[in-house]
């Protein structure tokens, strides 16, 4: 069967789309295994961006909330405002009115999407804990540090980070913070069976 000759105008919109999304897709891998070098174990986990948000995510391929662990920026208020990253698990919700407020001595909240972008490069859904600047101050909820595995967002939409929780002790600047945040409602806390 004759398909008729090429177009002159090159690859149509929808061939361009993907191909820049693989190529992005690469770029962004090549990245992230830049920042994972010499940190241990770890399995990179490609992943549909529009799935990339933990609850569809898991959903979608099977993992349980329990070993996923979101990286949340927050910021302390004031003339000069403050941040860190923060590491907690699924199940849990970040308590930024005691815990966070308390290490950054003033009052706290969640950075927005735009602030976190600025500061880390990574979209909302991507956000990864690794390759972060120096000075951003790293708190892990001491819960993460309970499960055998987590996933971890991997700097894009697109990529997942699968890696034993110590790997969260390779970062220099990186504290385990008891506390930092409380099971949420329908979650007990208890580590599910390994």
């Amino acid at each position: 069967m004759s398909m008729g000759p090429l177009s002159r105008a090159g690859p149509s919109a929808t061939v361009r789309r993907m191909t820049d999304q693989v190529m992005g897709a690469d770029r962004d891998r090549a990245a992230l295994e830049a920042v994972l070098a010499g940190k241990g174990e770890y399995e990179l986990f490609p992943c549909d961006p529009a799935l990339a948000d933990t609850a569809a995510f898991c959903a979608h391929y099977g993992f349980a909330l329990e070993d996923s662990a979101n990286t949340i920026v927050v910021v302390g208020k004031g003339a000069e405002p403050v941040y860190a990253a923060c590491v907690v698990l699924a199940t849990h919700r970040l308590d930024v009115n005691r815990a966070v407020k308390g290490r950054f001595g003033r009052k706290s909240s969640f950075a927005s999407p735009e602030e976190t972008r600025a500061l880390t490069g990574h979209e909302i859904g991507g956000v990864t804990v690794f390759g972060l600047p120096p000075e951003l101050p790293v708190w892990v909820d001491a819960a993460v540090m309970d499960r055998p595995r987590i996933v971890l967002g991997g700097g894009s939409r697109s990529w997942k980070v699968i890696a034993p929780a110590s790997i969260l002790l390779t970062l220099p600047n990186a504290q385990v913070v008891q506390g930092l945040a409380n099971p949420a409602p329908g979650h007990d806390g208890d580590p599910a069976p390994a």
